[in-house]
């Protein structure tokens, strides 16, 4: 953390102009030599990498980000909170869940044969270096904040100046929503929710008399009080209270303190027979606030009685507590990443909208109608799939709107429309997933919305998740009736669009209509699909149509003909899909593998999965589509390759308890797309990918470069070239080759 970059530079290099063609050995090189691990059992569990293990792995990366002198100092601040709040989150479902179990004697053993008690060792222990990374970063990072201007204050350094102006402000802005509560057996211990901050305190009147006293600080105000632009300082809000404590505590003065923060069990539990699923989710929902606390943190020197009280009051043991000695609640400090100074952030960058649509005047329907349009999110802009629903809403052609949501924005735009098409007296379906973990509420919120302007709402299975992406329009032209649809990678949320990398496919392919329309009755009406024409969904034939095409890619190489993989998704740990993978490296296909987080397989070793290759890409956007190619006996790239997207990472819970969709892409510029633009850049990205190891660890894959050539970046890459389905008259060729300029 010593070896900086200035950062000024580091964004200057960001903003070049940037290469359009990768020059990465990954895409076309020789698979590394096979390695053999001595003590590894490739026929018993010890073939998987542990899921748990392999998730923090994925959050070390995006923790190394926030010390990576090519990324904006104020960015490596945002990465530095996301990787505090993806730890939060993954607390409050993943521990608690191995915790729920381990105090239960469940001795189930995971795929690579731990039993929940013997994953929770691992995981504190990994967790805790990982908190105390956190902190050793934060404190590279505040000087670096100090010397761009951006200064962060404790008490002891504010001014008689600051202090002033602090009272009348603490007094109007603070004061009036702060309840300071005592703790002696007329004032018990208050109820803390989860991801609760409170200060505890230990004070003494004028008598000598102990108070023992607790000011839980609401979520509703800010972290960070800022004090002055030039520079900009800012005092932590715990630090802003104890400044001011007499105007809470008259009389008396402060023995000691600490901070703490907790969080409890998150995870829902709804009866399967319940009679009405929304009422159900709603008690649900206030039993989640009362979970059981599984991580307390508490400040670093917190005096003993005070320690002790905050531990017996919440009934956790000191396993279960964590002494941060440095900034309690990193994930706040997104509050210190100021839009005012974009020379801190990434460059700015517009999303395009597609050629074809703007030669079509912006009617989203005649440039469905034209031919298959594929848009690669955050590049285009996701203002095409609101524009798609705007138009049917006002369109007096439109019969009929089918939509599902699994997760949306709080005011979606999405959710308008099809209100306002109800309204107009079209047939609007919303097939709304009350089990989107954490948007349950804003979901009943959004249903009750919807049923208000006349959407029929209806929230499909109860013991499987609704996580396809699905719209579908019917409209009339001429004598007949004509079914658009959207088949998306990601969901219809227009704000984690702009960051999320994701997929969406607009056709008015009939046998694509008819699939949605057979997958909505399904949901809705509980009938399995007799037949599919182009889709396989989850859980009937999603993961069995991954296995066939797996395995035909192993009879390909068995029979000498060319086999290859490529597929890209957020987590891959089905243990039957690992299985079929590890049999078809053995039989000769070369497997290419971009996988963002989760992923519990081993690449790379002898005998078991020496043609396996895998990558992870952490950088600006997180990457979130799904994909997957077979060469189809022609090898990749190729265009007789059988190419999908999907709505399903290779998990159990996707593959098995979810409604998850896998579409063939048969338009072959949108195969082009997909084989020789997205994938081809994922493969060569060199800038912001880490490769899987056979014994675990990821390495970043930065081969140096030179004054000729910059590392290659795959996100830079698609901000500079427009999406091949999605360019019209303006487009001067149908496919973009990617070459190396160093063959």
């Amino acid at each position: 953390m010593t070896d900086e970059t200035p950062l000024r530079t580091a964004h200057a290099e960001q903003a070049a102009p940037a290469l359009t063609t990768p020059s990465a050995d990954f895409l076309h090189a020789p698979f590394p030599a096979a390695v053999t691990l001595t003590d590894l059992d490739i026929t018993g569990p010890g073939r998987f990498f542990n899921r748990e293990l392999s998730w923090l792995a994925f959050n070390w990366r995006v923790l190394e980000e926030a010390v990576n002198p090519r990324v904006p100092l104020l960015e490596r601040v945002r990465f530095l909170s996301i990787s505090a709040a993806n730890l939060d989150e993954f607390y409050t479902v993943r521990v608690a869940g191995l915790r729920e179990l381990a105090r239960a004697g469940n001795t189930t053993q995971s795929d690579d044969g731990k039993t929940p008690a013997e994953q929770l060792v691992l995981i504190d222990e990994d967790a805790r270096r990982l908190m105390d990374y956190q902190q050793q970063v934060w404190v590279g990072l505040r000087p670096l904040l100090a010397q761009e201007g951006i200064v962060i204050l404790s008490r002891d350094d504010l001014t008689e100046a600051d202090r002033a102006g602090l009272q009348n402000w603490f007094l109007d802005n603070v004061f009036p929503v702060l309840s300071p509560l005592a703790i002696d057996p007329a004032h018990p211990f208050p109820f803390i929710p989860n991801a609760g901050f409170s200060l505890a305190l230990e004070l003494e009147d004028t008598r000598g008399r102990q108070l023992d006293a607790l000011v839980p600080i609401p979520s509703q105000i800010d972290r960070f009080v800022r004090i002055g632009t030039d520079p900009a300082r800012f005092l932590p809000m715990e630090e802003l209270i104890l400044a001011q404590l007499d105007s809470l505590f008259p009389g008396y003065k402060l023995q000691g303190s600490c901070t703490f923060s907790l969080l409890r069990d998150s995870d829902l539990e709804v009866e399967e027979e319940a009679e009405d699923l929304v009422r159900e989710f709603e008690v649900a929902l206030k039993r989640r606030r009362r979970g059981e606390v599984v991580r307390l943190k508490l400040s670093q020197g917190a005096p003993d009685d005070l320690r002790d009280l905050v531990m017996g009051k919440l009934h956790v043991d000191r396993g279960e507590v964590v002494e941060i000695s440095g900034i309690m609640g990193i994930s706040t400090l997104k509050e210190l990443i100021l839009d005012e100074r974009p020379d801190l952030l990434w460059p700015s960058f517009s999303p395009r909208v597609p050629e074809r649509v703007q030669d079509h005047d912006g009617d989203m329907f005649a440039a469905i109608r034209q031919k298959d349009m594929l848009l690669h999110h955050p590049y285009e802009t996701f203002d095409m799939v609101v524009r798609f629903l705007e138009q049917a809403a006002r369109d007096p052609d439109v019969l009929a709107i089918r939509q599902t949501l699994y997760r949306t924005s709080r005011d979606s735009p999405i959710v308008a429309a099809l209100c306002e098409a109800a309204e107009s007296g079209k047939s609007v379906t919303a097939l709304v997933e009350l089990k989107a973990r954490f948007d349950e509420a804003a979901n009943i919120r959004q249903s009750r919305r919807l049923e208000r302007a006349g959407a029929h709402v209806v929230y499909g299975f109860v013991n499987y998740k609704t996580h396809a992406k699905i719209s579908t329009v019917v409209r009339r032209e001429g004598d007949r009736l004509v079914t658009y649809t959207h088949w998306g990678t990601g969901n219809y949320h227009p704000i984690t669009a702009r960051i999320y990398t994701d997929l969406s496919l607009f056709t008015c392919d009939p046998s694509l209509g008819r699939d949605a329309a057979r997958v909505f009755n399904y949901v809705s009406g509980y009938a399995e699909p007799a037949m599919l024409e182009n889709l396989a969904i989850s859980p009937l034939s999603l993961k069995p149509r991954l296995l066939e095409m797996i395995a035909a890619e192993a009879e390909a190489a068995r029979a000498g003909r060319p086999a290859e993989i490529w597929a890209k998704m957020n987590s891959i740990i089905d243990a039957d899909v690992i299985d079929a993978l590890y049999a078809a490296s053995q039989a000769g296909v070369k497997i290419s593998l971009v996988v963002r987080g989760i992923c519990g397989i081993r690449p790379g070793i002898a005998g078991l999965s020496e043609n396996i290759r895998i990558k992870s890409v952490v950088g600006r956007f997180l990457e979130h589509s799904r994909i997957v190619c077979f060469g189809n006996g022609a090898g990749l790239p190729s265009g007789q390759a059988r190419v999908f997207i999907s709505s399903a990472d290779w998990m159990g819970r996707n593959l098995v308890r979810r409604v998850e969709t896998l579409i063939e892409i048969l338009n072959p510029t949108v195969k082009a797309q997909i084989v020789d633009q997205i994938m081809a850049a994922n493969l060569a990205d060199e800038a912001q990918s880490w490769i899987i190891q056979p014994d675990g660890p990821a390495l970043r894959c930065l081969p140096e470069a030179d004054a000729q050539r910059r590392l290659f970046n795959c996100h830079r890459f698609f901000m500079e070239n427009p999406s091949l389905s999605g360019r019209g008259s303006a487009g001067a060729q149908d496919v973009l080759e990617l070459t190396h300029t160093d063959d």
